[in-house]
């Protein structure tokens, strides 16, 4: 009995090892450029957005709103207060919604962590990204903004709590590296475990059974696990990542990047808090809609390709 588990537990450790060698280069790189984003950048970030304002786009600043928020290093719980401060100084909501979107989904740091997917689901993540944050803006004009409803309701949220106070630049980049390896490391970690213990105990062709081109309800599996094993998005690569290696089809993993980040449990109650329940299912019904059709346009374009 003993003997057994020494074995489980080496067979463990190297497929560990392996997980963390393939992968650790991406997530410091992540860390590594998502706190320069965040130290030097986040400031000029603001700005180009309020400057937004001052353009006569109309409803075609949902576009760069989009792709601004994408380029946001703030969590959830620093995006809302830095929107709600948005929303004070008259941005509209569909800007809004455009920018809270696109930040939901992917930062800086995720998307180097997503290179270890491979080019195809980087791009697929960047522009499923940028395009599910349009829509919404979109959709908002038309059936909020344009009918002068809101659907936001910032009241009590403050601007977010900078934690990047040192006057030496170097001091706080290195001061918020340390706290991005903090954050994200237990994560990592935890699916290196996790991933580990799929390839050891879980058969290969369960993969592609389930999450398969061939599989009829795989977009939807993919969609649903989502929302309770997404945690972090540097602990969910070595999943995708093994996943995709076993016949996970490219569509079910776009379903899953997309419905993971925007329906995590700190997410989702930092919704809950400045939309109220009604707009909070729309949310929801949004996010689940976009990734299911997302999903299998992916998997279409894969087969007629």
């Amino acid at each position: 009995m003993l003997e057994t588990l020494k074995t489980e537990l080496l067979y463990l450790w190297y497929y560990c090892w392996i997980q963390i060698s393939q992968l650790w280069l991406y997530w410091l790189l992540g860390i590594l450029i998502g706190s320069a984003v965040s130290v030097f950048g986040k400031e000029k970030l603001k700005r180009a957005v309020l400057r937004l304002q001052e353009q006569s786009f109309g409803l075609w600043g949902v576009v760069p709103a989009s792709f601004l928020g994408i380029l946001s290093p703030l969590c959830m719980y620093g995006t809302i207060p830095l929107c709600a401060g948005f929303s004070r100084q008259g941005m509209k909501d569909d800007w809004l919604a455009a920018f809270m979107m696109s930040s939901i989904l992917l930062n800086p740091q995720l998307l180097i962590y997503s290179a270890a997917l491979g080019t195809e689901a980087v791009l697929i993540r960047f522009f499923s990204s940028f395009l599910c944050g349009i829509l919404a803006g979109i959709l908002m004009y038309v059936f909020y903004t344009r009918k002068d409803r809101a659907f936001f309701n910032f009241s009590g949220f403050e601007d977010p709590e900078d934690h990047d106070t040192a006057k030496n630049p170097f001091a706080r980049y290195f001061l918020n590296v340390l706290r991005n390896i903090r954050a994200t490391g237990g994560w990592f970690l935890l699916g290196i475990l996790l991933t580990a213990l799929y390839q050891r105990y879980v058969p290969t062709e369960w993969t592609q059974s389930l999450f398969g081109a061939d599989s009829g309800y795989g977009i939807l599996m993919a969609t649903a696990l989502g929302v309770p094993l997404y945690a972090c998005g540097g602990g969910t690569i070595p999943l995708i990542s093994e996943w995709l290696s076993h016949g996970m089809s490219m569509g079910s993993a776009a379903a899953f990047m997309i419905t993971g980040p925007a329906t995590k449990f700190t997410n989702l109650g930092a919704m809950k808090a400045c939309l109220g329940w009604k707009h909070f299912v729309i949310y929801l019904v949004y996010v689940i809609a976009f990734a299911l059709v997302l999903g299998l346009m992916v998997n279409g374009v894969h087969l007629i390709i």
